[in-house]
């Protein structure tokens, strides 16, 4: 699906954004991104403690959104980057990268990445800073706003769907790397309430489009999970957050978690993907698989806003799913117990 106004009659659109098209040759709506592995697509670029990371993005998707939204040399930004997948994958393909991490295990991580791209011989400016990407601001150098032509990132979602098991005949399932730092640190956007994930990424979403170009792009990977049996429509709820932090909705695009092989799709999915949804079908949910990923594309418009209006930005919007989809779906209620599904 692809909300493209270049590609549709609409006319109430902004025309800076319908005259222009983005630098590389039209994106299609849906990217195959898992025709290899992951663990092959990270084989010799990241060191090998970046499997520990819960939820780690494939490096084609980012290779993907890198070479078609942006020109080498131009500077991408991850402001919840883990273990630096946006930025090593932007500095292969010629772009400088900078990235933000809330957790130091794997800020240190991303630099660690950083400097193997380096060994490689990639000589381009990558900086990660260490803190909460809702204070954009005091963590990345003024000097830079402006400058940002595109911004990859992925907020947490559902642990079902991360981690790593050990298991055998005799002993009990145990596993480990499932979650997102310390379970009481209210501080991490994966373990608060919906309501307040929303609204923490909104002002991520706002602090980013300060550090945009005016046209540049923002691509935001996300995937609904089931809370309490209940669907949780995350995709859909970041278009509501992007326009709250002054962005416009360009597409929504597809990008595949499984191998294309002669007309079908072969998943690639976890332990705790399968484990979940074995469990859900035995409890009479006819619940499927995850086989993609949705893709958000957003974009700074050309005007620039006036400074009121980004001091409103500013602020931590009160989010509140329940206006967007409407009572009496249980989406709008914080869910119990976090994020997880």
């Amino acid at each position: 699906m692809t909300l493209d106004p270049a590609a549709t009659d609409t006319t109430d659109v902004d025309s800076a954004i319908t005259a222009q098209t983005p630098p590389a040759a039209r994106p299609v709506s849906v990217w195959a991104t898992a025709q290899s592995a992951p663990t092959a697509q990270r084989r010799g670029r990241y060191h090998p403690d970046s499997t520990a990371h819960p939820a780690k993005m494939f490096p084609a998707i980012v290779q993907h959104a890198v070479t078609t939204y942006t020109r080498p040399g131009d500077l991408v930004l991850d402001p919840m980057c883990g273990i630096g997948t946006t930025l090593v994958e932007a500095l292969h393909l010629g772009r400088r990268a900078v990235g933000v991490e809330y957790e130091s295990r794997w800020a240190e991580l991303a630099r660690t990445n950083i400097e193997l791209a380096r060994e490689a011989g990639i000589d381009l400016d990558a900086n990660v800073y260490h803190g909460d990407a809702r204070k954009l601001a005091d963590l990345i150098p003024a000097e830079l706003r402006g400058q940002v032509s595109l911004v990859i990132t992925s907020p947490p979602y559902g642990d079902s769907l991360h981690g790593h098991v050990r298991a055998n005949r005799t002993q009990p399932v145990l596993k480990s790397n499932h979650r997102y730092g310390q379970v009481l640190d209210r501080g991490n956007l994966a373990n608060v309430g919906l309501g307040r994930l929303l609204s923490g990424f909104t002002k991520i979403l706002a602090g980013a489009a300060e550090y945009l170009a005016p046209g540049g792009y923002v691509v935001v990977t996300a995937r609904p999970w089931r809370q309490h049996a209940e669907l949780v429509p995350l995709p859909a709820h970041l278009f509501t957050c992007a326009e709250l932090a002054g962005l416009v909705p360009v597409e929504r695009c597809v990008a595949l978690l499984g191998r294309l092989s002669e007309g079908e799709l072969v998943a690639r999915s976890s332990f705790f993907q399968r484990d979940f949804i074995v469990k859900q079908r035995a409890a009479g949910l006819p619940m499927h698989l995850i086989a993609h990923e949705d893709v958000v594309i957003l974009r700074k418009p050309e005007k620039s806003v006036s400074s009121l209006e980004l001091k409103r930005f500013q602020r931590e919007p009160k989010y509140r799913p329940a206006s967007f989809w409407g009572t009496g779906t249980g989406v709008g209620k914080e869910p119990e117990g976090g994020v997880a599904a």
